[in-house]
């Protein structure tokens, strides 16, 4: 009977994970208390948790869904909580460990926008540019994670007053965007003078949740 709760939890988690973070969280977390050596567990716990907001209680469950699976994949995650802790440095430490080359190509490109984002809370913001070059970064490439790794370098660029080099680079974002996880086109066309209004003149689009380089962004996990 108690498997069966925990899963029903879990199931709930999966679904509202998206719309609902707060109450996916509260579904992983009475998983937690029933099934708390169970590494599945932990982890939807931290993954719910970081989605919410909670970046120390996330850190705290996956740091322990990894002792218990010695799976590293949430790396990226835990780098990322770092940041939402205001520890950019902690979050770089995390990036430079040894297990980040055993990820997949996903997680590793996940990994390099935290470490941008990173650069980009010290204010190294050439640094943070560089950090996301790489093989990966090919126009032509079309993966999974290809638009989030385009529009999080375009945004790197524009931080550094590289606005001719982030237009272009917006708009590679643009194009390999089919599933609409960033707001690539809209920052697009504000490079473009081209200015979105929505019924508050004082909230600015470009500049929503959609950015991979903010903490609590990543999806990887």
């Amino acid at each position: 009977m108690n498997a069966e709760t925990v899963a029903r939890h879990l199931v709930m988690a999966g679904r509202l994970l998206d719309e609902d973070p707060e109450t996916a969280y509260q579904h992983a977390a009475a998983a937690a208390k029933r099934a708390g050596r169970v590494g599945a567990v932990r982890e939807a716990a931290g993954l719910t948790a970081y989605r919410s907001g909670r970046y120390a209680q996330a850190l705290s469950e996956l740091r322990a869904a990894r002792r218990i699976t010695g799976d590293h994949s949430a790396l990226p995650v835990m780098a990322d909580c770092e940041r939402g802790l205001g520890r950019p440095e902690r979050a770089l430490e995390v990036a430079a460990s040894p297990e980040v080359q055993n990820l997949d190509a996903a997680a590793r490109v996940e990994m390099l926008i935290v470490a941008s984002g990173a650069r980009r809370d010290l204010g190294q913001l050439d640094a943070a540019v560089l950090a996301l070059q790489g093989p990966a970064l090919r126009p032509n490439l079309r993966k999974p994670w290809s638009a989030r790794l385009f529009y999080a370098y375009a945004d790197a660029l524009e931080a550094a007053d590289r606005v001719d080099e982030a237009t272009t680079w917006f708009g590679h974002a643009a194009e390999a965007d089919t599933e609409q996880e960033t707001d690539a086109d809209v920052r697009l066309a504000e490079l473009a003078g081209v200015r979105f209004l929505d019924g508050d003149d004082d909230e600015d689009p470009a500049h929503d949740n959609s950015d991979p380089s903010q903490p609590g962004d990543q999806t990887s996990g």
